[in-house]
Parts: C-alpha cells; structure tokens; sequence
C-alpha cells in the first residue's frame, strides 16, 4: 500500500502576480523576530490576539482592527516588524516602497495605487500589505492650485479611499509622522511607535548578531553602554562587521590584535543616520578606547552545531 500524500503547503503568492511590478514578496519562513520595547511587543501581541478573536469581538459589536501605522527613525526594524506579524498569522508581506508607485504622468499614480489594490484583492490565499515610506504619497494636502498640487491631492485622495476600502490587512510605515495628512492618519486603525531600542534590547540585538562568537556578558555590557542611541541596523552592521574582521582580516594579513584598532576601523566604515543620535562609540571614540580594550578578544567561538 503506498504512503498517504503528503499534504502541499499552500502557494502564498498564488494571485499576486499582478502586484509583484511594485514591490517585494516576502515569504513567512524567511521572517526575523524582532527584538521589540515593552510598549510596541505589547501592542503587536493584543493585535494577534485580537485578529484570532473575531467571534468574541463580533458578539460585542467590534471587529478585528485590520490595518496599522509603525512610525519611529529609520533603521529601528519596522518592516522586519512587519514581516514578522505576517508570518505570525502564516501570510505572505507585500513590501511596497510607496514612491513606487509615483509616475510624472498625470493620473497615472492614482492608477498605480488603484492597480495594487485590485491585484492585492485577487491574493488566493489572502496577505498582509507593507506600504514603505508612506509619506512620500500621504503627506499633507497642498493648497495651491498648481497642477501639482491638484495630482498630489488626488493621489492621497485616491490612497485614503482604497486603504478605507481594502478588506484585507494594512500596515504603514514612515519615519516623518508629522508630515503625513490627518485623514490618512486616522484611517489606520492602530499608530504604534517603533524607537530606538533602549539597553535591554540593545544587548539582545548585540548578542543576536554577534552569533556564532561569544563576547560574554561583560563584553556585551560594554557594548551596550558605547552604543547608546544606536538602531537595531546600525547594530546589526557594527556586529557583522566584527565578524567579518574575525574571518577576513587574518586572511588578508591584517593584524586583529589590537581591538581598539578593529572596532576603528569598523566605526569607520559604518556610521549612524545623520537624523540619529550619535551613539558614544561613534561621538567620542578615543574617549571610550580603554573601555573597548576590556572586551575579551578575540572572542571565543562557539562549537560547530551549537548556537
């Protein structure tokens, strides 16, 4: 007797093909968890809650909010948010950088906002929508009569009735929440803020990316406090930078010894964003050498198979 079939996953893109022209699909296994502060872990997991609670709501009279706005700097991790809630609910993220969908034709941006949301609508298996940098289509309306400020209107008009129309789930992000237009604002139903990580999570993300070296726990303290200020991808970068100085630089015969002379040259290559907070490690360094003399280095690495 042959072995019972096994049962196919589902095609998550099956009916996206249309909306592939204005951004990226992103796949549920290929979603990071995302090292989150209090307040925002907290707010994406009542929204789970809530979208897995729709007879509950429904028997009060309420149904599951469908649509979000992240704001916060750039680099603080909102589409790896983003793509994590997707993956969560076993959907796949339709990542759209909203200038994308501009065209200097007239009408023709509304058209394109209209064409996403059609094809959106004809997702076999449903999915959630990313729409990046939001701003640069939802920010406040123009009052000038000019023939750009009649198109900027009516693409944020046009944007403003497709996201109150749209049946499936929304989310928004931008890092310039004050210049986006009131209406579009409130059409989302939950705001939440994605800041800069604080110390606890500054050392998880460190510890995270510093795998499958072990700087240990006085290591990473240090760390920590130089990097005060510091985004989860300036975090990220300043760690894989790291490594790639473990792996390459003995290779190339450059001299790892010194690790004030590494983290240097790291620093150097990689810098904040200018609208960022300058983290002590980038601000003063020759202040802070000494504490970076006290990581232990090289790091020991961890055994090959384990984490």
């Amino acid at each position: 007797m042959s072995e019972p079939a096994r049962t196919r996953k589902p095609d998550l893109t099956k009916g996206l093909d249309k909306v592939q022209k204005f951004g990226t699909i992103l796949l549920p296994h290929e979603a990071d968890e995302p090292i989150l502060a209090a307040g925002p872990r907290l707010a994406i997991y009542e929204w789970l809650t809530e979208l897995r609670s729709r007879a509950e709501l429904e028997s009060v009279g309420l149904k599951p909010r469908a649509t979000a706005l992240l704001y916060g700097p750039p680099g603080t991790g909102k589409t790896t948010l983003a793509h994590h809630l997707a993956a969560r609910l076993g959907l796949a993220l339709v990542t759209v950088q909203a200038e994308r969908l501009m065209t200097p034709q007239f009408g023709g941006s509304s058209n394109n906002i209209g064409e996403l949301f059609d094809g959106l609508a004809e997702a076999e298996h449903g999915c959630v929508l990313l729409l990046d940098e939001i701003d640069s289509i939802g920010s406040v309306r123009l009052s000038d009569d000019s023939s750009a400020g009649r198109e900027r209107n009516m693409v944020l008009t046009t944007l403003l009735t497709r996201v109150e129309a749209f049946r499936g789930m929304a989310i928004a992000a931008t890092n310039r929440k004050d210049q986006l237009d009131p209406a579009l604002w409130r059409r989302f139903g939950m705001q939440i803020s994605v800041d800069l990580p604080d110390g606890e999570e500054r050392f998880a993300i460190l510890n995270r990316y510093a795998a499958p070296f072990d700087f240990g726990e006085d290591g990473l303290d240090i760390l920590t406090d130089l990097t005060q200020g510091a985004s989860p991808a300036l975090l990220r970068q300043l760690m894989e930078g790291l490594k790639r100085a473990l792996v390459l630089h003995p290779r190339l015969g450059l001299n790892i010894d010194d690790v004030a002379v590494v983290f240097r040259a790291i620093t150097s290559a990689v810098a904040p964003h200018p609208d960022l907070p300058q983290p002590p490690l980038w601000k003063a360094f020759g202040t802070h050498a000494g504490q970076i003399r006290k990581i232990p280095w090289p790091p020991a690495r961890a055994p090959k198979g384990r984490p």
